[in-house]
């Protein structure tokens, strides 16, 4: 049976126009540190990122920032973290994320966040981890995507042998113990990343 350590959040360099995304996020990196589960992310200050790095830090939790060099300046490399890691491009980026977490969260956020989020869904869909994924519905944000995965199901581009899995919470409060659920169903080997890192290393 795994344990959750760490979730992996992708989120936005925005705030977006709702408070309540902030708010949410805030109370994430609560919930985060008072489970004693710690933070991975893209490692920016700015939006909802620094709003849930900060949360799980003024919270006693510990975070591992991962940034890309070319978005130091830009996302406002957060450098109070217990771990940074300077990457040499966004492919390093999201395959350090993807190795150090045994879940991943989806945020509100823009296309950065989406694209993270899809890749993920895509990678368990091709059968390269079993690591639980979270939609963030919070104030029904995610609405659209899981429309249009439906409609892409109801055309049959996304069939019965190629399920698209996820789980949702509307609420931050109910993101950790879903998750915590999720990875206690999986053996350890399950969220270890040794078979994405050995498929991608083929590539």
């Amino acid at each position: 049976m795994a344990t959750l350590q760490k979730i992996c959040v992708y989120c936005g360099s925005g705030c977006g126009n709702n408070p309540v995304f902030a708010q949410e996020a805030r109370l994430l990196g609560q919930e985060m540190a008072k489970a004693d589960i710690g933070l991975v992310y893209g490692g920016g200050s700015v939006g909802l990122m620094g709003v849930l790095a900060k949360s799980v830090l003024e919270n006693g939790g510990h975070v591992t920032g991962i940034i890309p060099g070319f978005l130091k300046d830009r996302e406002v490399m957060l450098a109070d973290v217990q771990d940074l890691i300077v990457t040499s491009d966004m492919h390093e980026r999201k395959r350090k994320m993807f190795d150090a977490a045994q879940a991943f969260v989806a945020l509100p956020g823009g296309i950065g966040t989406l694209e993270e989020l899809v890749e993920m869904l895509t990678w368990a869909q091709l059968g390269q981890h079993k690591k639980p994924v979270l939609l963030a519905n919070i104030d029904g944000f995610w609405d659209p995507l899981a429309d249009l995965l439906d409609h892409m199901r109801e055309e049959n581009f996304i069939r019965q042998d190629m399920a698209v899995s996820y789980l949702s919470a509307r609420h931050a409060r109910d993101i950790v113990p879903l998750l915590s659920k999720a990875v206690a169903s999986l053996p350890d080997e399950d969220v270890a990343s040794t078979t994405l890192q050995d498929s991608l290393s083929t590539l």
